[in-house]
């Protein structure tokens, strides 16, 4: 018993220190890359300098093909049309919309338009102001009128201070927004108005009214505000990787709820110059006609950007296989193999795919079961296969496994415990 212990003892020994030894030969042999490779499983394969499993070219015969469910389709030179769409809202342009406000105090006598959303003419009255002040200054408006039409040239320096005097007046109203027309007609009648006429700047709808009758009123106070609806703004964000195809006077059409399925037409008018760095969106103004006022500012949109890339090399899109490191495409060469392509992608429409590099008018590609393909290629490069199909000739015959080196040697201590 003490002689077959010493040898159990003995052979676990030498398999710990075998054991130990090998292993530390191997690592300290090894390279990054294989020990990378044999972390994840020793499944893949070569890698390229990227990191990226090499891909093998695969030989199909047409019974495989069929099994797998393979199509192919021809690379071809066409138009592609895509459509970007985002929401937004309807506002009034900026450059149509006028403030009304008084330029001297005074109190409101009365009021010509007296509710928000009433539609104005240019010139057209608003209100009249009660000024002391206006009242002062149309007096010494007639009487330097009727000091220069009682002098003349021969008076020397007399008929030139009452002229200055004279035009110093007519400025003066002029700058309290008194039309010329109103000067000349106090000038005609010689009568002191005592209500100055605030008229409607443009031609609008009042969108907001912020005075009432007999109201004070103090020079700048905004007492209307008035909007030129003809024409409106719909104002957008298009994602970042789309304002390549966004451009001031291209095309668009937006959609309203209030009118479901009706398309009205517009152009890009302006392209804000900055994007949103939460959102990763940019901007874009679209000027769009609105008549008949159908249109109204605050309204929400839907805007729809037709884009057109003419005379492009364009594949299916379920053609490409998308690695996360490159995109890859299966070209069928005249001897039936298939073999990976790396290309470059543009612009996606639909289900096409533009191809800025790689394939070229006329190729052959696999349009689907491309991933099933992707993986036999993959697994061509671990010298791996799927059941039934070959790679470099006939599959050479499996070799029976070695015996392992601790059953052979547990082997030997139990004959020599039965010898002893």
């Amino acid at each position: 018993m003490t002689a077959l212990r010493f040898r159990v003892l003995l052979g676990l020994g030498v398999l710990v220190g075998c054991g130990g030894s090998g292993k530390e030969s191997a690592m300290g042999g090894m390279t990054a890359e294989e020990h990378a490779r044999m972390q994840a499983g020793a499944t893949q394969g070569a890698v390229d300098t990227t990191g990226a499993v090499v891909r093998q070219p695969v030989h199909l015969t047409a019974a495989q093909e069929r099994a797998l469910g393979v199509v192919y389709a021809v690379v071809e030179r066409q138009t592609l049309t895509r459509t970007i769409r985002t929401v937004g809202t309807i506002a009034a342009p900026e450059p149509k919309i006028a403030d009304v406000t008084p330029k001297i105090e005074g109190f409101v006598e009365q009021l010509y338009v007296n509710y928000t959303g009433d539609a104005v003419r240019k010139g057209a009255p608003l209100l009249t102001l009660y000024s002391p002040m206006m009242v002062s200054a149309q007096e010494e408006l007639l009487t330097a009128k009727r000091l220069v039409s009682q002098l003349d040239s021969t008076a020397g320096g007399a008929w030139a201070n009452a002229r200055a005097t004279l035009a110093a007046a007519r400025r003066r109203l002029s700058y309290w927004d008194i039309t010329p027309e109103q000067i000349e007609r106090i000038e005609q009648t010689g009568e002191v108005t005592k209500t100055l006429t605030l008229v409607s700047p443009v031609d609008g709808i009042v969108v907001e009214k912020n005075v009432l009758q007999g109201q004070q009123v103090m020079p700048g106070m905004r007492l209307y505000r008035v909007a030129d609806l003809s024409s409106l703004w719909a104002e957008g964000d298009v994602f970042e990787q789309d304002l390549q195809f966004v451009r001031v006077g291209s095309q668009a059409h937006i959609e309203v709820a209030a009118y479901p399925g009706q398309h009205l037409m517009g152009r890009v008018s302006f392209v804000y110059p900055t994007v949103d760095q939460a959102s990763r969106t940019n901007r874009v103004r679209v000027t769009v006609p609105n008549p008949g006022l159908r249109l109204k500012p605050g309204m929400y949109t839907t805007i729809y950007f037709d884009v057109e890339r003419p005379d492009v090399v364009a594949v299916p899109a379920q053609a490409v296989v998308v690695t996360g490191q490159r995109n890859l495409v299966f070209v069928r060469d005249a001897e039936g193999v298939l073999n990976p392509v790396e290309v470059v992608l543009g612009v996606r429409a639909g289900d096409r795919v533009q191809i800025l590099s790689g394939l070229v008018e006329g190729q052959t590609v696999v349009a689907a079961a491309n991933f099933l393909v992707d993986a036999e290629s993959r697994l061509a490069t671990t010298g791996s296969a799927m059941p039934g199909m070959e790679h470099g000739g006939a599959a050479t015959p499996a070799k029976p496994p070695k015996p392992k080196a601790d059953t052979m040697r547990m082997d030997t201590m139990r004959m020599e415990h039965r010898h002893d």
